[in-house]
């Protein structure tokens, strides 16, 4: 509202330059005051000029000036046609640019002003005539009043959905680092586990398991610093979602799961929302495979078709417990296909464990 307030400064100075030329043409011109009252005349007509120059950057103090202005011609002065223009103009912005409380309080002066402009004059011929024009003001007023309320409502509106926007963000930049550090920490743990094992019978298997834990370190360092950048446009990568799925099935299979991945051509060019989500479930379900089942080997399926994106990613290790409950890596997945209007089934496959996603495309 300052913005508004500011840019319209200029316009309203020129206005009040040109309210006061006008006011003074009249005065001094068109229908001349008596010299005893020029001096109250002039005075009146600066008030109410610096008030309608200010009536938007400070509207309070603006319709005080008015006000005051207003007053000081009805007593002193032969009223001039122009000024009570002048005033409705400020009646208007004082509702429409002051505060609640300003605004109120401002109701209250316009019903004074307008009682005491009538009360000192003696060509009042009809008791509806101040009434009329007591409801012209008002009518005003509460036209600026509602406008501004109305504003304030939408501005509230759009706070709160800049609000919610962050927190889903921050949601999401959760749900990126835990799956990234998930993944890595326990990828890392299994590489340095294995590593141990083999380092008194098989130094250069171990020295290979030691390469890719140190590469695994690093690319998660990259990749965090991506996260971290709010996952901006930009990729450091240069890739992004399925297309990193390659690396992840090596990291995989180098850490003792062997993988085998299989990405139908007809997944092509998925939103990057998209894509970064199907990636982020293969992720959890590969590392969840990898530190509980025992497998073997695992498996990664994509397919895609009209309406929407199917993820199989199943093992041949030893399946959950009758009764298991789905840990935070499956519930994760769970919201990110939530986020897409999708499915997801897990549990004992023919072989292993399976988990099955279908997300709308």
């Amino acid at each position: 509202m300052r913005d508004i307030r500011s840019a319209g400064a200029g316009t309203d100075a020129t206005l009040g330059g040109c309210f006061l030329v006008a006011l003074l043409a009249e005065r001094f011109m068109l229908d001349p005051v008596p010299g005893r009252d020029a001096a109250a005349a002039v005075t009146a007509g600066v008030l109410l000029a610096v008030a309608v120059a200010l009536r938007r950057s400070l509207p309070f103090p603006a319709f005080v000036l008015s006000a005051t202005g207003l007053c000081l011609e009805a007593l002193a002065t032969p009223v001039s046609w122009l000024s009570p223009y002048a005033n409705l103009l400020v009646v208007f912005s004082v509702a429409r640019h002051a505060s609640r409380r300003q605004a109120r309080w401002s109701l209250a002066g316009v019903i004074l002003c307008i009682a005491v402009y009538f009360a000192v004059r003696d060509e009042v011929l009809r008791p509806t005539q101040p009434l009329g024009v007591l409801v012209v003001w008002l009518a005003l007023w509460t036209a600026g009043y509602a406008m501004a309320r109305r504003q304030e409502e939408q501005e509230t509106v759009r706070r709160l959905d800049r609000e919610r926007e962050v927190a889903l963000e921050r949601g999401r930049i959760a749900r990126e680092l835990h799956d990234l550090i998930g993944h890595t920490v326990n990828l890392m743990l299994v590489q340095a586990g294995a590593s141990r094992r083999l380092l008194d019978h098989d130094p250069g298997r171990a020295r290979e398991l030691l390469l890719g834990l140190e590469q695994s370190g690093r690319d998660a360092l990259t990749e965090l610093d991506r996260v971290l950048g709010v996952l901006d446009d930009a990729d450091p990568l240069g890739a992004d979602g399925l297309a990193l799925l390659p690396v992840l099935v090596e990291r995989i299979t180098e850490a003792g799961l062997p993988t085998t991945s299989d990405v139908g051509p007809e997944v092509g060019d998925l939103p990057r929302s998209l894509d970064l989500t199907a990636y982020r479930i293969v992720q959890e379900a590969l590392t969840n495979a990898l530190r509980h089942s025992g497998a073997r080997h695992a498996w990664v399926t994509v397919r895609r078709d009209d309406g929407g994106l199917d993820i199989a990613v199943r093992d041949d290790g030893r399946g959950a417990a009758d009764g298991y409950r789905p840990g935070r890596g499956l519930l994760g997945i769970g919201e990110r296909a939530a986020m897409f209007g999708g499915t997801v089934t897990h549990g004992p496959g023919p072989d292993g464990f399976a988990v099955r996603c279908r997300l709308r495309s």
